[in-house]
């Protein structure tokens, strides 16, 4: 065999082989199980399970405050001559005792203590039910960071459906346009055509071409751009299950959707703990003006050698303890509490308005969006019939080539539109789900 041929053999043999592997590496994946993968692995999604680990792990500490308090201590002490006078009640007029025969050199002792709170004023209960909020809260986080991944996620499933779709129209458009300068330079040879009408047939086919560069270009882009969120190898080849994305919708009237926003946005829920937390603060603040009481109980054992020994030395008793002085220090404490709940409160009423526009402005926009599907669906028709036209007029020589390549290029250009506005629709819809808190209930 020649060995260039042998060489071309081996090369074509290798290009085939990477061309199945490529094949194998296709996924045909629905958009239910893109939005599984990416909630599956979004690195977002595992923060907000860090945060709800922590503010559960807070509420646990604030019920743990209920628990009794317990502490061990001892020691073992060296001394060095020291003088010991033990006085007793026997001794006249209030003398005191000679000192101790023989002094010591060390000293033991231990002491544990318990202490059962009764009654703190309520800061207790108050810590944790404002634990209890803030967990609530950070739940509702996490909720609201899942809706976000879902949009997120729908949005480059239909980018990349969008950019499939350019690029199997530009394929179609290509194919014409060779065929057409196939014909139109078999015209040129046989002196039927003008060389300048040739010309302007193979630059259209030449822009085509790059036009499929670019939208070849794009899909890669979106397709590398799913692999990552979704976890999946970058050689992967994604192919989109355009049936997934054909649901049936009935549009309610807006006021619905305002509502649903207000009542099941999980953003909005979670403020709302939020400012129930600070009220109780306020209340945890003003608690602190309170005393607090406990049951107390404890142990002492204590070894001075031959100067004195204590053994089962049990002492239990209730304490009180009372800061005087948190009524005049309280106020400004209470002042700044107060202040985070105006703060929530008017965070909370932003928020509710913004709600209302954003769900207004999506409204809006989805039915644009299906006003677009509809005009461009006509445009489609008129640019078909358009091309059909100005054909069969070229065929009979009663229209000039430019006039031709224009019917072809708004046919492309229509066609593209009409793709790119049914893909829209879809992501309007699914915009105007989410900003009324519907999104995750209505993929399900």
């Amino acid at each position: 065999m020649n060995p260039r041929r042998k060489k071309t053999t081996i090369l074509i043999g290798l290009l085939l082989g990477a061309a199945a592997a490529n094949a194998q590496q296709q996924r045909a994946l629905p958009l239910r199980e893109a939005i599984d993968l990416s909630i599956r692995n979004s690195k977002e999604l595992k923060g907000s399970e860090a945060r709800i680990a922590g503010a559960t792990a807070a509420l646990r500490e604030a019920v743990e405050r209920k628990l009794p308090d317990a502490s061990v201590s001892g020691s073992y002490l060296l001394l060095n001559k020291p003088t010991v006078n033990l006085k007793s009640s026997s001794s006249s007029g209030g003398g005191s005792g000679s000192g101790s025969p023989s002094a010591p050199r060390s000293a033991a002792y231990v002491m544990a203590n318990v202490s059962m709170p009764l009654y703190a004023g309520g800061r207790i209960r108050y810590g944790v039910e404002s634990a209890r909020y803030l967990e609530q809260a950070a739940r509702l986080d996490a909720a609201d960071d899942r809706e976000a991944i879902v949009s997120n996620t729908i949005d480059a499933y239909l980018n990349l459906y969008k950019s499939k779709s350019a690029v199997s129209i530009m394929e179609e458009n290509l194919q014409s346009a060779r065929q057409r300068v196939k014909e139109l330079s078999d015209l040129e040879k046989n002196g039927l055509l003008a060389r300048n009408d040739l010309l302007k047939a193979q630059l259209q086919q030449s822009n085509t071409e790059l036009a499929l560069l670019d939208a070849q270009n794009n899909w890669q882009l979106a397709n590398i751009n799913m692999d990552l969120m979704l976890g999946l190898p970058e050689a992967t080849e994604i192919v989109i299950d355009s049936t997934s994305l054909a649901t049936e919708v009935t549009l309610k009237p807006v006021e619905d959707y305002v509502q649903a926003g207000l009542q099941q946005r999980a953003d909005l829920s979670a403020l709302s703990f939020r400012r129930k937390a600070a009220e109780t603060g306020v209340k945890a603040t003003l608690a602190e003006r309170y005393p607090s009481v406990a049951v107390t109980g404890g142990y002492v054992a204590l070894d001075v050698p031959h100067v004195l020994t204590v053994l089962n030395a049990i002492n239990l008793g209730i304490g009180v303890r009372y800061d005087i002085g948190s009524l005049w220090k309280n106020k400004a404490r209470v002042q700044q509490a107060e202040a985070r709940v105006q703060e929530a409160q008017a965070g909370e009423a932003r928020l509710s308005e913004g709600v209302r526009l954003q769900v207004h402005q999506r409204y809006l926009a989805y039915l644009t969006s299906r006003k677009k599907i509809d005009v461009n669906a006509t445009a489609v028709a008129q640019a078909t019939e358009n091309y059909r036209v100005v054909h069969n007029k070229y065929s009979n020589s009663l229209a000039t080539t430019t006039e031709l390549l224009d019917a072809d290029a708004a046919l492309l250009q229509a066609r593209l539109n009409h793709a790119v506005a049914q893909a829209d629709a879809v992501v309007a819809y699914d915009k105007l789900l989410q900003a009324a808190g519907l999104l995750s209930t209505s993929i399900q």
